[in-house]
C-alpha cells in the first residue's frame, strides 16, 4: 500500500505546500472518496481518489525545473492582475510556479517549478541558502562601506545574519545572504549611504544565471538539478 498523510499527498500532486493543504483541509475543500477529508487522514495513494474543489488531484510524476533571468517590471506570482505576471512571460505546458516573490522593478534569477518539495525546502529559512547579488550604485563604494555591509545591520525589528560581500568593481559588490528580509539588500545599502543603481540576482545555492538574457528561461541542467537535489534529499 502507498499510505502517506493526505498533506503530503497534495504537496506531491504538486498543488500547494503541506501547510497549505492543511489550511484547505480544515476549511473542508478537500474530498477524500466523496467525503469531506480530515486534517489527521492519511491515504493509500494508488485507490482513494481526491478531489480539492471538486477537481481530482494526482501525485505530480513529471516534475519540471526552469530557471529564468525575470525582466524588470514582471511581478513574480502566478496571479494575473492587472500588471504582467511571470506565466505571461513563459510557455511552459505543465502549470508552474516560481519560487519566492521578488520586486518586479529587479532584474532576477529565478526558478519555476512544480515540485513543491523543492519550493519547500528552498523558500525555509531553517536551512539557509545562499542567495547571491550584483548591485551598482550611483557612484564609487569605499572600502568602509563594504565591511560595514558584511556585518549585522538591524532591519524590520531584528538584526541580519553576517553577509558575504566582495568588490566587483568600483561601482559594484556582490553580496551573498541566506535571508530573505523584504528588499534586504536595498535597504542594507541604504544604511552605508548608498542608492541602488542596479540589483541583479546570478546565483540561488548552485543555480547561476550565466548568460541568461532577460526573458530568457531553460531548463535547469542535469548537474544543477544533481547538485541541488543532494542537498534537498539530506535535508528536506
Amino acid at each position: 500500500m502507498e499510505e502517506m498523510r493526505l498533506q503530503k499527498y497534495l504537496s506531491q500532486a504538486g498543488i500547494c505546500s503541506r501547510r497549505k493543504a492543511e489550511e484547505y483541509i480544515s476549511k473542508w475543500l478537500v474530498k477524500v472518496n466523496w467525503k469531506i477529508a480530515e486534517v489527521w487522514q492519511k491515504i493509500n495513494s494508488k485507490v482513494d481518489k481526491v478531489e480539492l474543489l471538486d477537481e481530482a488531484v494526482k501525485i505530480q510524476e513529471n516534475f519540471v525545473y526552469y530557471k529564468l533571468n525575470k525582466p524588470r517590471w514582471i511581478v513574480t506570482t502566478c496571479a494575473q492582475y492587472k500588471e504582467n505576471a511571470i506565466i505571461d512571460i513563459v510557455d511552459i505546458k505543465e502549470r508552474v510556479f516560481p519560487i519566492w516573490r521578488l520586486d518586479k522593478d529587479t532584474t532576477w534569477l529565478i526558478l519555476l517549478t512544480n515540485d513543491w518539495r523543492l519550493a519547500n525546502f528552498l523558500m525555509h529559512p531553517k536551512y539557509n541558502h545562499e542567495k547571491e547579488y550584483l548591485v551598482s550604485t550611483f557612484w564609487p563604494i569605499s572600502d568602509k562601506a563594504i565591511d560595514k555591509l558584511k556585518k549585522p545591520m538591524f532591519i524590520l525589528w531584528s538584526y541580519t545574519a553576517w553577509a558575504k560581500v566582495k568588490r566587483a568593481s568600483s561601482w559594484k559588490v556582490k553580496i551573498t545572504i541566506t535571508e530573505g528580509k523584504n528588499r534586504q539588500i536595498r535597504r542594507m545599502i541604504e544604511r552605508v549611504w548608498y542608492d541602488v543603481k542596479t540589483l541583479k540576482r546570478i546565483r540561488i545555492e548552485n543555480i547561476e544565471l550565466w548568460s541568461l538574457e532577460p526573458w530568457e528561461y531553460v531548463h535547469l541542467s542535469n548537474k544543477e538539478k544533481k547538485n541541488l537535489f543532494e542537498k534537498l534529499w539530506i535535508k528536506a
